[in-house]
């Protein structure tokens, strides 16, 4: 019993922890802050995808931007690219795993909105590839990952890397990121609205 008690503790010192040492991410959030911002501010909009618990991450960034994260407001554009099992079934399908984002940005994305893509290990292919679309369709991307930031750092106009290869110490933190800057988006647009 002392023994599982130990763990739970360890386990909550290393997830603080590793949200601590997050926060040396300061520049890279308000980076992000911004850009989203001024996208929005010109009309456009902003996607998110993932896979696994990043897919309910980009879902939850979505929601909290439609509907609200702390203040009534005007709803603001948001698509989560995880939500439509028929075009993420069909695409898998009939192309690939590895497209599922990237035919979706083709289509959905216009020059000037911003994507994040969300990768614990920073290597998930399929969010790589869509990064990539989104760039050549006119958007800028937002990476954020764990580890070292993998193959999509190298996609991504600005990288937000949780240094950690404990996946669920990095959800832990990219969900503190992503209500920052839900919260600091919302209050600036409300601001200047």
């Amino acid at each position: 019993m002392n023994d599982m008690l130990d763990e739970i503790n360890q386990m909550f010192n290393n997830s603080i922890q590793v949200i601590q040492q997050s926060s040396s991410l300061s520049s890279e959030i308000l980076d992000a802050v911004l850009l989203i911002v001024q996208s929005i501010k010109k009309g456009n909009k902003l996607l998110v995808f993932g896979n696994g618990g990043s897919a309910a991450d980009a879902q939850h960034i979505s929601a909290e931007l439609i509907g609200r994260f702390k203040l009534e407001r005007k709803s603001f554009p948001a698509i989560a690219l995880t939500t439509d099992s028929s075009i993420l079934t069909s695409l898998a399908n009939d192309y690939s795993f590895d497209l599922v984002f990237s035919r979706q940005c083709e289509s959905l994305v216009n020059d000037g909105d911003v994507v994040i893509g969300i990768s614990t290990s920073g290597n998930s292919k399929n969010v790589k590839l869509g990064m990539e679309s989104a760039q050549k369709k006119g958007a800028k991307t937002i990476g954020l990952l764990g580890s070292n930031g993998g193959s999509i750092k190298s996609s991504s106009n600005i990288a937000i890397i949780v240094n950690s290869d404990d996946t669920a110490n990095i959800q832990e933190s990219h969900r503190v990121i992503y209500h920052i800057i839900c919260n600091l988006v919302e209050k600036n647009l409300s601001e200047n609205r």
